[in-house]
């Protein structure tokens, strides 16, 4: 099997979500949060564990850890650009906020939680920055009062884009441990551990590629892999596809009527509805409504 990458979840879990590479999955965290939510240590509340695929091949691989002082995490990376992912993505924090409270504990015991989303496509279009911090804040005076809510998305396409195929590219625009991390998520294939540019010399990134380079998989995991990496590979090759035909993808900068006609031309080469929600983030239902107004059967 070909060199596993990392934005795939099943190997990000088994490369953060172990107890032996747990300090790799205190740098991420504290590359990514403020000073005060800073990590010494965590406790794993999930580990990876390859039985579980034999019962569930479609569970949710994200990361939930509690730090020394109680404070809660969720990480996950999400390959595919979900409908409503902002509602999953509070859904999963109210879980992990909620799961704190046994019967007969009072309210007083519920620590910060944290949800960190790390996103194979951009979800924010409205924002330049790849990296965004969400929290709850009164409209007129920005009084943080409900201090406890904590979500952070960080989209990889944002720091590194598909032009950025020389490492060089890359170093340049590398002045954080979020970028040393976002940069190894994204092109593990362009580093050399024994050859690292000073700006991703870090001994966590290093350890991160001695991992992948020895990481094994049963049969059910290959299985899982590979079904999953099919739908990074979908993705490129639609944005491929309609580049070719001379169309501007342009997620988010292209105009309401630019990402209408990117549909159309995709319907007319035959991509399915799913790939090309991925590509224009139209929903499944405003795609079967461009393809009823354009007299175009439902293949799909």
């Amino acid at each position: 099997m070909e060199k596993l990458t990392p934005r795939v979840d099943i190997v990000f879990k088994k490369l953060f979500g172990v107890e032996e590479n747990k300090d790799l999955l205190i740098s991420l965290i504290n590359s990514i949060v403020n000073e005060e939510d800073q990590v010494a240590d965590i406790t794993l509340l999930n580990p990876y564990n390859h039985r579980n695929f034999r019962q569930d091949k479609l569970s949710i691989l994200d990361i939930k850890a509690e730090s020394c002082t109680g404070k809660r995490f969720n990480i996950e990376i999400q390959i595919t650009d979900a409908k409503d992912y902002d509602k999953r993505a509070l859904y999963y924090w109210a879980k992990l906020y909620t799961e704190q409270l046994e019967i007969s504990r009072s309210y007083d015991i519920l620590s910060k939680a944290i949800g960190i989303h790390i996103l194979n496509f951009t979800s924010i279009p409205k924002s330049d920055k790849y990296h965004n911090i969400f929290h709850i804040k009164e409209t007129d005076n920005n009084i943080h009062y409900f201090k406890d809510l904590e979500l952070h998305t960080i989209e990889l396409k944002k720091f590194i884009s598909d032009k950025d195929s020389k490492l060089s590219d890359i170093v340049s625009k590398v002045s954080s441990g979020l970028d040393r991390w976002v940069t190894f998520l994204s092109r593990h294939d362009l580093l050399n551990k024994e050859h690292l540019p000073s700006a991703l010399n870090d001994s966590s990134i290093k350890k991160a590629l001695d991992v992948l380079d020895v990481m094994n998989f049963n049969s059910e995991e290959k299985e899982v892999y590979e079904d999953h990496l099919k739908w990074i590979r979908t993705e490129a090759l639609a944005v491929k596809t309609a580049e070719e035909k001379g169309e501007k993808i342009g997620l988010e900068k292209g105009k309401k009527e630019e990402r209408y006609t990117t549909a159309l031309k995709m319907l007319g080469l035959g991509i399915n509805i799913d790939t090309i929600s991925i590509v224009t983030t139209f929903s499944r239902k405003e795609i079967i409504s461009i393809m009823e107004e354009n007299n175009l059967s439902i293949l799909d």
